[in-house]
């Protein structure tokens, strides 16, 4: 689990392990996130489910927006899955979700193995370099840390 001198995101973790607990893994994702949103609303979690974020490219508002799972608290991106195996692929769509909307925190949920995947990402503005640094905690199970910088 997170730490819990991070509380927002132990609580969304806290639901997600619940959920996985009472269902298991096998089911398509879209089971995952509506038992989740109920999960949530039974902890006080607050939410938006599906939203629309907008992405910009030189300043200018594209029409086609990334559609997150959830937003809990206001400013945490909830990605959920229902894979056997998580991959670069999924990593990379969140970490650019957060550099596109500047929301400093996203949670990957991982529903499709025996026991619940999650990574939590940071995004935090690094002040000497102009880069942004993005750390990456694996779960409990994995037990790893990755520093990924961007400009």
């Amino acid at each position: 689990m997170p730490a819990k001198g991070d509380p927002k995101t132990y609580a969304i973790i806290g639901a997600a392990m619940q959920v996985h607990r009472e269902l298991g893994c096998g089911f398509l994702e879209a089971v995952y996130q509506e038992a989740l949103a109920i999960e949530f609303v039974y902890r006080d979690i607050p939410l938006q489910r599906e939203v629309a974020l907008p992405i910009r490219h030189r300043e200018q508002l594209l029409q086609t927006s990334y559609r997150a799972d959830f937003v809990c608290y206001g400013n945490i991106i909830v990605e959920l899955k229902a894979l056997a195996k998580l991959s670069g692929i999924e990593e990379a769509q969140i970490l650019n979700c957060l550099k596109a909307t500047e929301f400093e925190t996203g949670l990957l949920l991982n529903f499709g193995t025996p026991s619940l995947q999650y990574k939590r990402f940071a995004h935090t503005p690094h002040m000497n370099s102009g880069k942004s640094v993005k750390s990456v905690d694996y779960s409990s199970s994995v037990g790893k840390r990755a520093w990924v910088w961007s400009r």
